[in-house]
């Protein structure tokens, strides 16, 4: 069973006309509309979620990007980018009576700069091959999704992302200086600057994280690091999850910020176990892995000190990675999670929220108590030291209403991360996802505003309508009421 998402058009799309006129702006090889061929479309990484699209352009060039949008924006036609769609919220769910616009042929690192440490590159180029372009000039890009041997730069960008070691080095936001964007009217715009400020309103953080809703983006400037002298992994094991939630906070409350602090609940564990061999211990409750970098000075000190934490908060094993392989393998067995819990059901239901770091003990707790009260399994697996959870709730999708329950499950997460003055998404987007928890989230001024700001970019509505922000209609319906920051229901307030 999928969801397909209803058209928000209301005006019937002459559709030949629309083939007729792209074809005169691309080449005959860049247009699909035959239903086999826009298929592989249909969805991004949540598959639960389906539609097809009236047609998939695919442009080589700038100008035909711009051409595209401004024929869009003429005749009313919705348009949806898509980078390589490894999304998890449906942000690149395509809209059935719109086109999807792709960016994979914009795949080219247009320049590295290694003196002011800047990588100028094209949004369909992968996370990783930047990093891999910068090695020779001993420099890297930090922000690393789990996906970064296929996510773009581009959809990056589009959903704010982070990855393990956004504790210590930030979000896509804080990792770029300059973007080009094309908007809905086909108007190329430069965002950001060559140096660290410019003048005006921060439009770059703006579109950071907008889920293609204001712009097409077309070029990045990210910022690059110098490869740490020394970088080094120490694998705690714990008989408790909820021990294991306390000693995140005891490491950051020591002053110590590590360039990644994950961690892995026991279903995990063993899914990624069988599945890359990474050596970890199959019987505990939770591991963290704990990531220190920078001299060799600081990172001895640090790892002495991260080990006396992790034994006095209570790990039954501490391993601290002997070489560079043995790091390598760690990261390895955290960064294959995803796809190693899926070979343990048909179907798996992705969530991120985010809450602060001093309640994850009790929000893991409840989390395990929902999955008992739904009858759902739930994989863990987070990223620990900046309180952005990833449960992974295991469903069939093929079962008659199942689905349904894993999405009631799922909201009742999110519901619960706001609850405890957290956030419905830390890296993932709202998409169509968690669109309705929105509502929750934020109050009908607050909507009112999102939207402002969409039409002050979009005023027709076309890119990627239906997605990240609801009306304040269908907040009405949902029946949905604003909760509070930190506010938690007098239920749940003595467990936090």
């Amino acid at each position: 069973m999928n969801r397909s998402v209803p058209s928000q058009q209301s005006a019937s799309i002459d559709k030949p006309g629309l083939l007729q006129a792209l074809r005169r702006l691309v080449p005959d090889e860049a247009l699909l509309d035959q239903r086999e061929d826009l298929r592989p479309y249909e969805c991004d990484g949540l598959s639960a979620y389906r539609e097809l699209p009236l047609a998939v352009v695919l442009p080589n060039t700038l100008e035909q990007v711009q051409a595209v949008l401004r024929l869009c924006h003429g005749v009313g036609v919705p348009v949806v980018a898509r980078g390589a769609g490894t999304g998890l919220s449906g942000g690149a769910l395509p809209h059935r009576e719109g086109v999807v616009l792709s960016l994979a042929k914009f795949s080219a690192i247009l320049d590295i700069d290694a003196d002011k440490r800047l990588a100028r590159v094209q949004p369909g180029v992968r996370n990783l091959a930047i990093s891999q372009a910068a090695q020779p000039h001993g420099l890297y890009y930090a922000p690393d999704p789990s996906s970064q041997i296929a996510c773009t730069i581009g959809g990056n960008v589009a959903e704010n992302s982070g990855g393990v070691h956004c504790l210590k080095y930030g979000l896509t936001v804080h990792n770029i200086q300059q973007l080009k964007i094309i908007t809905i009217e086909g108007e190329l715009l430069t965002l950001g600057g060559s140096g660290l400020d410019s003048p005006g309103y921060d439009l770059l953080a703006l579109m950071t994280g907008s889920e293609g809703m204001l712009g097409v983006i077309a070029e990045v400037t990210v910022k690059l690091l110098p490869i740490p002298e020394r970088a080094q992994v120490i694998l705690a094991a714990f008989d408790d999850i909820v021990a294991a939630g306390r000693a995140v906070g005891d490491i950051i409350a020591a002053g110590i910020i590590p360039a990644g602090l994950e961690m892995m609940d026991r279903l995990a564990i063993q899914a990624a176990e069988d599945f890359v061999h990474a050596g970890y211990p199959r019987e505990a409750a939770a591991i963290l892995l704990c990531e220190v970098d920078g001299t060799n000075e600081e990172v001895s000190a640090h790892i002495l000190q991260v080990r006396e934490i992790l034994h006095a908060a209570g790990a039954s094993e501490v391993r601290t990675a002997r070489d560079a392989a043995e790091r390598e393998t760690f990261w390895k067995g955290r960064k294959a999670a995803f796809p190693a819990v899926g070979r343990l059901s048909p179907d798996y239901y992705c969530m991120d929220g985010t809450i602060p770091r001093k309640h994850l003990p009790r929000v893991l707790q409840t989390i395990e108590e929902l999955s008992q009260q739904y009858g759902l399994a739930v994989a863990n697996v987070f990223h620990a030291g900046d309180g952005n959870l990833h449960p992974l709730i295991l469903y069939d999708a093929n079962k008659p209403g199942e689905l349904e329950r894993t999405e009631a499950f799922g909201a009742r997460i999110l519901e619960l991360c706001v609850q405890a003055g957290g956030t419905i998404t830390g890296e993932h987007g709202v998409g169509v996802e968690k669109i309705n928890q929105m509502c929750s989230q934020f109050a009908s001024g607050e909507l009112a505003q999102f939207h402002a700001v969409k039409a002050a970019f979009d005023e027709q509505g076309l890119l990627n309508p239906g997605k990240a922000v609801p009306t304040l209609h269908r907040c009405a319906e949902l029946g949905a009421m604003h909760v509070h920051h930190g506010q938690l229901p007098f239920a749940e307030l003595d467990r936090f």
